[in-house]
């Protein structure tokens, strides 16, 4: 699939829309599990403080709200703080309080090791948006949610995990994303077809058809950093819109989200990666 330029300058419009916007919509938080280094205000929240995890509780498949094997740390990465993810475990690092209406911005690098099911295979990870119901009500360890892939050579897709909440009953994740199909793959292209999907994945515009789940993948048109270097990940959630930026471009957009506010969780998916950047501004406070 190949974009016009008439096509890239409709997602810068798009980016600016979504700015525009911004000034349109509200953020309100409420935390679940105790208290919390942040706050609720007009300014940009720093939910990771660059001294410890405080900001979030972690919860693993095996260990659940325990990390023995310390799956999650602060270290010093290129001589400046980050969160190091291990990857040994599937699980992710929970945000405390839930979110809606924001605009996240996170800077990531991968490290260099893999475990387990993902030995091998091309490094893992995701931020999911909007996490409701229990702890691991999806697949024993996520939960259901909208997630914003990280995985290489597939930054910036669009996932739809359902889930269960405490009575059992089905948390619905849907999305409509304007793509053009090949196959079983959809690929975001503005202008196309809308479609409403409740499960699957919604490819960023430019993933290559020919990607394969190894290590080391890299596609002709990623935009996604070199291995070693860091990647800058933004997110705007607005009511029911959900935009992805990976290194300042606009690579996927999704509209009408069934699911609007929830906590954030980042995943341990068998790949080893470090965060050095997780930032929310509220789209309030943006003018």
């Amino acid at each position: 699939m190949t974009l016009s330029t008439l096509d890239m300058k409709r997602y810068s419009l798009i980016a600016m829309m979504a700015a525009l916007a911004a000034s349109l919509a509200g953020c309100t938080t409420s935390d679940s599990r105790g208290a919390s280094d942040a706050k609720t205000n007009a300014a940009t929240i720093r939910l990771f403080n660059g001294k410890d995890l405080g900001n979030f509780y972690t919860f693993l498949e095996t260990n659940k709200f325990e990390d023995p094997g310390r799956v999650f740390s602060v270290v010093k990465e290129d001589g400046a703080p980050a969160i190091r993810v291990s990857g040994e475990e599937f699980g992710g690092f929970v945000t405390r309080a839930e979110y809606e209406n924001y605009r996240l911005v996170v800077e990531f690098k991968w490290g260099t090791q893999t475990w387990g099911r993902r030995l091998n295979k091309a490094m893992d990870s995701g931020i999911l948006l909007h996490c409701n119901g229990p702890d691991g009500n999806y697949a024993g360890f996520w939960m259901a949610s909208v997630e914003c892939q990280i995985i290489e050579g597939g930054c910036g897709d669009l996932l739809m995990l359902e889930g269960k909440d405490a009575a059992g009953q089905t948390i619905k994740s849907l999305l409509t994303v304007e793509c053009e199909q090949g196959g079983k793959e959809y690929w975001y292209h503005p202008g196309a077809a809308a479609i409403t999907r409740g499960e699957g994945r919604f490819n960023w515009y430019g993933r290559d058809p020919q990607w394969q789940d190894v290590k080391g993948f890299r596609g002709q048109r990623d935009v996604e950093s070199p291995a070693g270097k860091w990647t800058r990940i933004e997110v705007i959630c607005d009511r029911g819109n959900i935009t992805t930026l990976v290194n300042g471009q606009v690579v996927n957009v999704g509209t009408g989200s069934s699911l609007r506010k929830g906590k954030l969780l980042f995943q341990s998916e068998g790949a080893e990666i470090f965060y050095r950047r997780i930032e929310l501004t509220p789209l309030s406070s943006i003018r």
